[in-house]
């Protein structure tokens, strides 16, 4: 059994998610080894896909960059995360098997009655889709004989819903998006390489291992996720960390690796942060996406970036962009901790930098 110090854990995390001063050399390197990138449309700051690919290759990544590669044959969308196309080998089996293999969990089974009870909708759906080519969701008409029925956003978007679910089976895919937002819709066959599936017992262990390697520690299982499960299977070698409970894997391959630190500002949504509850085990760290709270209950900012500093996260950037003003409006910069006036100088050429990357100018408002 492999043990490790919380400090140890922190690293090899940081070391994982390629945030270490030693930078990647090109965004499809980033794709490739983070193996998923959430895709989200929130622009308070940039798109949080834009902020990971930036935090990641600093002055080498642009706006816009990975929406161009999206644009190429080396990148796919698949529910909702941005995979090199090749990876999409390794979930073929598993919609062939929609809604899922073995005993089906109560949605499961509601899904899938809910789409055989629309599949005519479903099959006239196909069929304009093959004759118009890439098709956002506005243009398909609603001829479902049952509506669908959610407590959420998605209730009643019929054709929405159904879309989703046949990106899931493996009959669609994303080709594109109009204006960087609406999907465009296209047979998956005209879109994902023609390589055969990889079968679902094999798949589901490299997934678990290609999670670990972008991870570098983590309890074999993680927070749901609608875009793809997160348990990490046998993937890795079993550890602890000190003082902390529950089954947790490692990969062998970043430990004894040293860390280089930098300064980097975070997505709300990076991985490193995505699992609160593995954020706060080895961070320590206090946070939560504000955006859906009162103003009046925030505490740090309605999409406040988290801050690492080596392999402590320090503190919480409240920014957001304008650009109709040109401005980065730097609202307050919590700090969880003193900084001082090295690590203070350092944030702050971050913060400069993000709003470079922005094309925007930096304004901080004074202090209420």
């Amino acid at each position: 059994m492999i043990e490790l110090t919380r400090a140890e854990a922190r690293r090899v995390a940081v070391r994982a998610q390629l945030l270490g001063a030693d930078r990647p050399g090109d965004l499809l390197e980033v794709v490739r080894h983070l193996f998923a990138v959430d895709v989200d449309a929130v622009r308070a700051v940039a798109p949080s896909q834009e902020l990971v690919m930036w935090s990641r290759l600093g002055p080498a990544y642009a706006q816009g960059d990975l929406a161009d590669a999206l644009d190429t044959p080396a990148l796919v969308e698949l529910r909702g995360q941005v995979r090199a196309a090749e990876d999409i080998a390794l979930y073929r089996e598993e919609m062939a098997r929609w809604p899922g293999t073995g005993a089906l969990q109560p949605w499961q089974e509601h899904s899938a009655e809910w789409v055989e009870a629309n599949d005519a909708c479903r099959r006239d759906l196909l069929s304009r889709i093959a004759d118009a080519g890439p098709t956002p969701a506005r243009d398909l008409p609603d001829s479902c004989a049952v509506p669908w029925r959610s407590s959420g956003w998605s209730n009643a978007k019929n054709v929405v819903r159904l879309l989703d679910f046949m990106e899931a089976r493996g009959e669609i895919a994303v080709a594109g998006h109009v204006k960087g937002r609406d999907r465009l819709w296209d047979l998956a066959e005209r879109v994902y390489p023609d390589e055969p599936p990889v079968p679902l017992q094999e798949a589901r262990a490299e997934r678990g291992a290609r999670r670990l390697r972008a991870l570098g520690v983590a309890r074999r299982g993680g927070p749901a996720n609608p875009g793809e499960a997160m348990d990490l299977g046998e993937a890795g070698e079993a550890c602890t960390v000190e003082g902390l409970r529950g089954r947790w894997r490692v990969d062998p391959a970043y430990l004894d690796q040293p860390l280089e630190p930098r300064v980097a500002l975070l997505s709300p949504l990076d991985r490193l942060v995505f699992d609160r509850e593995r954020m706060t085990d080895l961070f320590g760290f206090d946070y939560q996406l504000e955006m859906y709270k009162p103003a009046a209950k925030r505490r740090w900012g309605y999409y406040a970036l988290p801050v690492l500093v080596g392999d402590r996260l320090i503190g919480k950037l409240d920014a957001t962009a304008d650009p109709k003003a040109g401005l980065l409006r730097v609202t307050a910069l919590h700090e969880d901790e003193p900084f001082g006036d090295d690590v203070r100088g350092e944030v702050d050429a971050e913060i400069e930098a993000l709003a470079a990357f922005l094309g925007l100018d930096r304004d901080d408002e004074p202090a209420r």
